[in-house]
């Protein structure tokens, strides 16, 4: 899968109001500013609109509902009089979105004019090859504005430039696109596991939004983590990628279950976004702190890393579910 991970540097020319939690203000001012730069037929909705399915907003964020019959066996939490051995079967509504905004990681809600504003902007798949559009519509961002009003507008801002690592690949004072390919091919099968490993640290480092049973609980059994990471490979692979990786699913789900928690801070964290479709506020409550787990690992380490740089969970788009490998206290890496 085609990969592109983008850190849009942003110059504020007002004073602003942010939550302090910024991914969905961040999304929601750019699917306005998108929709404006590249919408045809500006008073048809997306649904009826003829132009859908060639359309860069409806590919991001109209993204079309597929139902994916056959998961991966074991990838699904299993119904009550599941047998074993017996196929799995997970609707899924709709393939994950394309892309996923990293917000800056304080909790500021001041910024000044003059101040810096950095975030970063994942790419999956083909469109990556929209990365102008993207670029041109956080531009007109800065014209909208951001944040709460303060006095009589929201808080404009110019986009100083775009890097991808250590290259330049936007820069706003020229007003020109760098030529070249910033992305890099991310496939599970090329991450190597790690024979010996035994001990993990996890840190959440966004509210990290999973299920299991039907239910939203403040704690994460090894087992619940790796089948949110292999639901997360597998979407994003099967249509973003070269195909639903051959990944053993059932064996590492049952052999995640022998994984021991030593230790967790995990606490819920809930924050509130507004969501103008539904003109209204709403809770998006998620995990947040760090578990330490013990075991044979190093058959998931692939999956962790992978997971690290896609994000897991729902509402990824937002930037939830950012999750980081580290040494566990007094270990090693």
């Amino acid at each position: 899968m085609r990969y592109g991970r983008y850190r849009f540097v942003v110059i504020l020319h007002d004073d602003a109001l942010l939550p302090e939690y910024k991914g969905s203000t961040f999304r929601g001012i750019f699917g306005h500013a998108l929709k404006k730069v590249v919408c045809a037929l500006k008073r048809q909705v997306c649904e009826d609109c003829i132009l859908r399915e060639k359309c860069v907003y409806a590919l991001v964020f109209e993204t079309p509902s597929i139902c994916m019959e056959d998961p991966p066996p074991g990838v699904g939490s299993p119904p009550e009089n599941a047998t074993p051995g017996g196929g799995l079967r997970k609707r899924i509504a709709a393939p994950p979105h394309p892309y996923v905004i990293e917000p800056p990681d304080d909790t500021r809600t001041l910024y000044r004019k003059g101040d810096g504003l950095d975030f970063t902007f994942l790419l999956f798949g083909s469109v990556n090859e929209y990365l102008p559009y993207f670029i041109y519509a956080f531009t007109e961002m800065g014209n909208l504005g951001i944040g709460k009003r303060v006095g009589e507008k929201r808080a404009t801002f110019i986009l100083d430039k775009v890097v991808s690592g250590e290259r330049l690949v936007y820069d706003g004072r020229e007003g020109k696109i760098r030529a070249g390919t910033f992305t890099e091919d991310l496939a599970i099968e090329s991450l190597s596991s790690e024979s010996g490993r035994s001990h993990i640290a996890i840190r959440l480092l966004t509210p990290l939004r999973l299920k299991f049973e039907n239910h939203f609980k403040a704690e994460l059994p090894f087992h619940v983590l790796t089948r949110a990471m292999l639901r997360r490979v597998a979407a994003l692979q099967q249509y973003y990628g070269d195909g639903e990786p051959a990944l053993d699913y059932r064996g590492l789900v049952e052999r995640a279950k022998a994984i021991v928690t030593e230790s967790s801070t995990i606490r819920w964290f809930d924050w509130k976004r507004y969501s103008n479709r539904q003109d209204q506020s709403m809770l998006m409550g998620g995990m947040v702190g760090e578990v330490n787990y013990a075991g044979n690992l190093g058959e998931f380490l692939p999956l962790i890393r992978f997971s690290e740089k896609v994000h897991l969970g729902k509402q990824t788009a937002f930037g939830l579910g950012k999750i980081d490998l580290t040494p566990p206290e007094g270990g090693s890496a």
